[in-house]
């Protein structure tokens, strides 16, 4: 048995439409595995070790919420860079995926201060992309399908040659409604837009986030398969609904 710990950043301002479900479903996951699995909130002005860590997780957030935590998390830039560089699994759903970025420019022409971890910028247009979305994925080393909800109005458009896209879109919008690709990948960290919770709906996601966690311990083979009879179920469920829709 092992013991994991999870990072959950600024649960108190970035945690939009379920997105804590995630923290949640890893968790269940791991102990069904027979490990412990410890989240642990951190607010602004609270002090984290990225080297004492096994995942980061953060939710989205309104205009508002991102420029209070971008003045926050600019000061822990350059470890946060860091632990990425050294994959650290990192999953950041709509505003802390566009926090990665360079700039995000609100429907006002102001222009918000990313990261600038990538060369990833985000505007603000209309209408909002709201709704259901199937994507295609090979982010477990095989193709498989990835089902979620999406509600944003920033359009992002990644520039930066060493991203793959989370996933192809088969239905919805997607980062932009226009490339057909779907949030980020870079090493094990993912960013999206995909909300619902995200993980519960796509057991094969959360298990990359896992085994990524378990393979920088050095203890891959206790990953073993899970009997996710129901969860497969449930995700054929949403797919079909999507695709009929």
């Amino acid at each position: 048995m092992a013991r994991f710990t999870i990072a959950h950043l600024y649960p108190d301002l970035m945690n939009l439409y379920g997105d804590r479900g995630n923290l949640v479903c890893l968790q269940k996951r791991l102990q069904w595995r027979g490990h412990e699995c410890h989240i642990y909130s951190v607010g602004i002005g609270q002090n984290i070790d990225f080297g004492a860590i096994d995942m980061v997780f953060m939710g989205g957030g309104s205009d508002r919420e991102q420029g209070l935590v971008y003045g926050d998390l600019i000061k822990r830039a350059d470890a946060f860079r860091q632990a990425i560089e050294a994959d650290l699994p990192v999953l950041c759903i709509c505003g802390a995926y566009q926090l990665l970025g360079e700039s995000y420019i609100a429907a006002d022409g102001q222009r918000l201060q990313g990261l600038g971890f990538f060369n990833i910028v985000t505007r603000v247009a209309q209408p909002r992309l709201i709704g259901n979305i199937l994507l295609e994925t090979d982010l477990v080393g095989q193709k498989t399908t990835v089902v979620g909800f999406e509600n944003h109005g920033g359009r992002t458009f990644l520039n930066d040659q060493r991203l793959k896209p989370f996933g192809r879109v088969v239905k919805g919008h997607g980062n932009n409604g226009q490339d057909g690709f779907e949030g980020m990948k870079y090493r094990n960290l993912v960013g999206t837009y995909l909300h619902g919770p995200l993980l519960p709906k796509n057991p094969s996601v959360a298990d990359f986030f896992i085994k990524a966690m378990a393979a920088r311990r050095g203890m891959s083979s206790t990953i073993t398969p899970l009997y996710d009879t129901i969860e497969t179920f449930a995700h054929q469920q949403v797919k079909y609904k999507i695709l009929n829709s």
